[in-house]
Parts: structure tokens; C-alpha cells; sequence
């Protein structure tokens, strides 16, 4: 049995655990991309911050889009051009802030941050990740919505969110000191 029926079939056993490690492998990945290729590479590397964001997609991503994006589907089902759109404009408008807050929430914990310090990152990247979303998701779900089977959703999301993860991963890394020198 050749990798993708291997992936397929633990995706129709176990979908939930299967988006889960997608989605920790899209994270993983996109995180060593912008520490070892986008971020100053006089810095160490961060195998913490890997693993944060690591997890990130295994704990919160890969459930919440497997919830969410089934849900999506149960109640607009197919791929009829005022169906795709609709989905995108709800996954870009309701699911995109949702999950910016999500994201910038969970590294804040994961980090033992406090309240305060959640409030001033979302008030300086919310919007920034937000609008940094619609030039590629909107297309991208675009396509996912119209093209790519619902069991499929979170591996194309996964596959397009390694390249996204990397501006998150900075984005989510920068701190709010680094963002008042700019």
C-alpha cells in the first residue's frame, strides 16, 4: 500500500488524530522554514518555539479545522459558486479573527504570559494577520471549497498553511517591544 492510501485509510479510521498530525506536521514545518530562512540568522535556533508551534497545530488547528470546516460542509454542502463563496467569506470574516485570536491566545499561554500582554499582541498583529490571511486564503479556499473533497480539506490546508505558517510564525513570535521600535 503506497503512502497516500496509507494516509487515506487512517484518515477514514481516524480523521480527527490524522488532521491533528497534519497539522502539526504543517506548523512544525513552517516554523523551522521562517527561523532557518526569513528570521535573522544570528539568532539560535529555537526548538522550543518549534515545539510550540508544533503543538499549536496538533492540539488547536488540526481539531478545531477538523470541526469546523465538517460543519461548514454539513450545512452548505456542495460546490455550487454562491455555496464556495459564501464558505469563504464565513471562514474569512467569522473563522480567520476566531483563529487569529486562538493562535496568539495559545502561544501567550504556552509562553506564561499574562492577560495584559494577550490584549497588546492582538491588539498590534490581530488585524495584521487577519488581512495577511485574505491574500492567500481566499484564494486558496476558493479552490479548496469548490475542488477539494471534504476528507481532503485539512492536508490541502496543511500543504498551502506550511508557506502561511511561516509568516505566522514570525508574526506570532515578534514581540510587542520589537513591534514599538518600528
Amino acid at each position: 500500500m503506497g503512502l497516500w492510501a496509507r494516509y487515506n485509510a487512517l484518515l477514514e479510521a481516524q480523521p480527527l488524530l490524522t488532521k491533528a498530525l497534519t497539522s502539526l506536521t504543517g506548523f512544525t514545518a513552517g516554523d523551522i522554514l521562517a527561523q532557518n530562512f526569513v528570521e535573522d540568522s544570528d539568532k539560535p535556533y529555537d526548538i522550543m518555539r518549534t515545539v510550540r508551534l508544533g503543538s499549536f497545530g496538533f492540539l488547536i488547528h488540526g481539531t478545531t479545522g477538523h470541526y469546523f470546516y465538517g460543519f461548514l460542509d454539513s450545512k452548505m454542502p456542495g460546490t455550487k459558486p454562491i455555496t464556495v463563496a459564501s464558505k469563504v467569506a464565513i471562514d474569512q470574516t467569522i473563522w480567520n479573527p476566531i483563529f487569529g485570536c486562538m493562535f496568539f491566545g495559545y502561544l501567550n499561554a504556552v509562553e506564561g504570559k499574562s492577560m495584559d500582554d494577550y490584549v497588546s499582541k492582538i491588539k498590534q498583529d490581530l488585524q495584521t494577520a487577519v488581512m495577511g490571511s485574505w491574500a492567500v486564503w481566499v484564494p486558496a479556499h476558493t479552490i479548496n471549497f469548490a475542488f477539494i473533497p471534504p476528507s481532503q480539506r485539512l492536508l490541502y490546508i496543511n500543504t498551502i498553511q506550511i508557506g502561511y505558517n511561516v509568516f505566522l510564525s514570525f508574526l506570532g513570535n515578534k514581540s510587542v517591544d520589537e513591534e514599538k521600535k518600528e
